[in-house]
């Protein structure tokens, strides 16, 4: 069964859009109302175990080759990969797995590094914390991390009733799957289609600061910095957002 998603628009190039934890692909309305407009072809996916697409997995790079399932169902030969926070972890590997599929990249809000040891015990106390408490509790742990002073209550409560409605065992393994993925930071200096990296300046789970190492190391890729967004940048500043991602489109061959 291939992954719950939208397809709309047209286009030679797809935009394949890819969610952040604990969400699911209708995080991405307003970048699908945008690049709709521009006359694009879309495809918004939800992972396995996110959204509709039942079951779990645990692998970053399983993840990744559902993704190029989905492109090969949909007779996508070649698209512009948009991942933020976990949807950026499949990214990579994605990029590593598939590069003959990958046009572009845009890596937000995320990080190549694997997890550090405190970060991994983080993902087991939230593991637990999902099975005791459900995902609303995990992303209310979360919330100090990913939102800043200038986060409204619209855009939190918007996320935390995507996350609410998650399964808690797909969000359990999405979690043992963050734990385990592999350092990724190696295989940047490889990746060789147009990349822009975007990072808001509040975002306290994946600050700046590795923006600038996938900076510096994925050759003549773009940084963007949004002033004032926390981890969600697309929710929380998609004008900002659509404009870097339109902007990318426009080196990206069609």
């Amino acid at each position: 069964m291939i992954l719950a998603h939208d397809d709309v628009g047209s286009g030679s190039v797809a935009v394949l859009l890819v969610h952040a934890f604990p969400l699911d692909r209708r995080m991405w309305r307003r970048q699908l109302d945008a690049l709709v407009g521009s006359d694009r072809r879309v495809i918004a996916a939800d992972l396995r175990g996110f959204g509709a697409s039942p079951g779990t997995l645990t692998s970053v790079d399983d993840h990744a080759d559902e993704l190029a399932q989905l492109l090969a169902a949909r007779r996508v030969e070649g698209a512009v990969v948009v991942g933020l926070s976990m949807g950026g972890y499949v990214a990579l590997s994605f990029a590593r797995r598939h590069p003959g599929k990958l046009a572009g990249l845009l890596l937000a809000d995320t990080r190549a590094g694997a997890d550090s040891d405190e970060a991994k015990q983080g993902r087991v106390a939230n593991i637990e914390r999902v099975r005791r408490e459900g995902v609303a509790a995990v992303f209310d742990a979360m919330r100090p991390k990913v939102f800043g002073p200038n986060s409204t209550r619209e855009v939190i409560e918007e996320l935390r009733g995507l996350a609410a409605a998650q399964s808690p065992d797909g969000v359990a393994a999405a979690l043992a799957m963050m734990r385990d993925r592999p350092d990724a930071t190696p295989e940047l200096e490889g990746i060789c289609v147009p990349t822009t990296i975007v990072v808001g300046t509040n975002d306290a789970a994946t600050p700046p600061s590795e923006a600038e190492i996938m900076h510096r190391a994925i050759p003549s890729s773009k940084l963007v910095t949004i002033e004032g967004a926390g981890h969600f940048t697309n929710v929380e500043r998609p004008d900002a957002f659509n404009r870097a991602l339109l902007e990318l489109l426009a080196t990206v061959r069609r």
